[in-house]
């Protein structure tokens, strides 16, 4: 274990939920000054994929939530440091805990076929080869299961299933996508089985997740004196020596400066960003099918092609064509959308869940929001998110790709999901606001993986720095979760300074007596 002396600086290179979980740590359990500090970050602010923008004239926007729930034992313990915005008596867990005691959730109305709630919604659809497969799988050590996808493991009748349809809606999961990482998802979150048809035991924050967690951190570090420069980008880092010992010396802006780093200092580096290369349109236009550069890729092949051990980008940022899906956020002229969806849902608003669009090519979904959603949006402006997990086919009114459609073509391939009349489609959403996100690399760490393709957070030899966010390994524990990112963060800080206590054990559902047998009627059930 190493001690950080006490001289020594903080570096983050990027400035996501990871690195904003290390500087808490290091202020919080490390004693280390917050004006020791410096996060560099290459957009115009922090918060990486969990972010909040817009207003109610151009458009509110969040590219997506993350899953959240309560056995995310790091996350949890991070923000009970941390005051809510809203009420500083009480810290931002107390408050998600509050929130969802106050609005709890249980989705009634989870599939829609044909314009209507579909009548086995609350059924899994699971036949006797179909509950062997996922039994099978729960039962296989992960090693044998390196570099296979979904579709190796299962029938194609599987994919029809309605666990299917609410499993890879809720989680992202693709047919193509890693089945060891499906596996993990089903050891860490069966306690959430029998509550999967009404998306039951997940937690909601107030609002987006930047203004619910990523803005009171940004705060409290600010009030500590931590340096954090936005639309500062890192092109490049210098390593020096190899394997047996190696160490950050600098770290290169794109503008040209140079960070010189001192043998008692310490560089956290995000490689890889699931939203790197966003691009975003608008109610007239689509997001544009050139890509935005992705900064967070690009120095990790810098460094993975010059250093051995740092893992493989090239495995999950090589196929934006299976990574990517198109999401958008409507901002609402009027609360008449609101209503009729509460009662074509049974849900008040804010207390469902994902709706999913059974006959969408697109496999559509929506989620309305408790509101407000955005700090300071106006109560005469509702919000509402979704996305099409299939992007990539065509829509069923509107003839093309997701990811080549204007926020308005969304809207009319919406409409026609539910059945609107051209009354309701003119009262819902002609003066709607509506920006479509295209993400590229939105599941790109569910791509199929070989050990080492994700480098540990500790590379062989490193003796300086440390791996953090969602592109390296960490055994067990779920990628797509806030909870992996700080897990990731917390293990770099008590590995690199010797200061900080290791973080909680993972929660272990596989090992649970009641939450197996839990698991199991469900499963059996069908």
């Amino acid at each position: 274990m190493r001690r950080t002396e006490a001289t020594g600086r903080h570096y983050m290179v990027g400035g996501g939920i990871a690195a904003l979980s290390a500087a808490v740590l290091l202020i919080r359990d490390g004693s280390v000054p917050g004006d020791r500090i410096t996060i560099l970050e290459h957009r115009g602010t922090a918060g990486g994929s969990l972010d909040g923008s817009g207003d109610a004239e151009t458009g509110f926007l969040t590219r997506g939530g993350r899953m959240f729930e309560p056995n995310f034992v790091c996350t949890l313990d991070l923000l009970s440091t941390i005051p809510a915005l809203d009420d500083p008596s009480v810290s931002v867990t107390d408050d998600i805990l509050a929130f969802n005691r106050m609005v709890p959730g249980r989705a009634e109305c989870r599939l829609v076929r044909d314009g209507r709630k579909t009548e086995d919604r609350y059924r899994l659809g699971l036949g006797p080869e179909e509950i062997v497969a996922l039994n099978r799988l729960l039962l296989t050590p992960e090693g044998r299961l390196d570099g296979r996808s979904i579709e190796d493991w299962f029938a194609p009748a599987f994919f029809g299933t309605n666990f299917w349809i609410m499993w890879s809606t809720m989680f992202s999961f693709q047919p193509w996508h890693s089945v060891a990482e499906m596996r993990r998802y089903m050891r860490r979150f069966l306690h959430l089985f029998p509550g999967l048809a009404r998306i039951e035991g997940i937690l909601r924050t107030r609002y987006n997740q930047y203004d619910s967690m990523v803005a009171p951190i940004l705060a409290w570090l600010s009030e500590r004196g931590v340096d954090l420069r936005t639309d500062s980008s890192v092109a490049d880092v210098t390593i020096e020596g190899d394997a047996q010992g190696r160490r950050v010396t600098q770290l290169h802006l794109a503008t040209g400066g140079v960070i010189d780093i001192a043998p008692e200092d310490r560089v956290y580096l995000t490689l890889g960003s699931m939203t790197d290369a966003t691009v975003a349109g608008d109610r007239a236009t689509p997001p544009a099918l050139q890509d935005r550069p992705s900064p967070g890729f690009d120095l990790w092949r810098k460094l993975a092609a010059r250093h051995e051990g740092l893992g493989r980008p090239e495995v999950f940022a090589g196929h934006p064509d299976r990574t990517s899906w198109t999401s958008f956020t409507v901002t609402l002229a009027s609360s008449a959308f609101v209503t009729f969806m509460e009662d074509f849902s049974s849900n008040r608003t804010g207390t469902g869940g994902l709706v999913t669009f059974l006959d969408s090519g697109w496999l559509m979904s929506i989620v309305m929001f408790h509101q407000p959603h955005f700090r300071g949006q106006p109560a005469e402006r509702p919000v509402f998110w979704g996305y099409g997990l299939r992007g990539d086919r065509s829509g069923d009114a509107i003839a093309k790709p997701m990811a080549e459609a204007t926020g308005g073509e969304i809207l009319a391939e919406l409409a026609h999901q539910l059945r609107l009349t051209a009354d309701q489609r003119a009262e819902f959403f002609d003066n709607a606001q509506v920006v479509p996100c295209r993400m590229p690399f939105i599941t790109s760490q569910f791509m199929p993986r070989h050990p080492g393709d994700r480098p540990p957070i500790i590379p062989r030899g490193a003796e300086n720095f440390a791996v953090i966010g969602q592109f390296c390994e960490i055994p067990r524990d779920c990628v797509f979760t806030v909870e992996y990112s700080v897990r990731s963060a917390w293990t770099a800080v008590h590995d690199l300074t010797g200061r900080v206590a290791p973080p909680p054990p993972i929660v272990r559902s596989d090992r649970d007596p009641r939450a197996l047998l839990k698991a199991a009627r469900v499963l059996l059930s069908g």
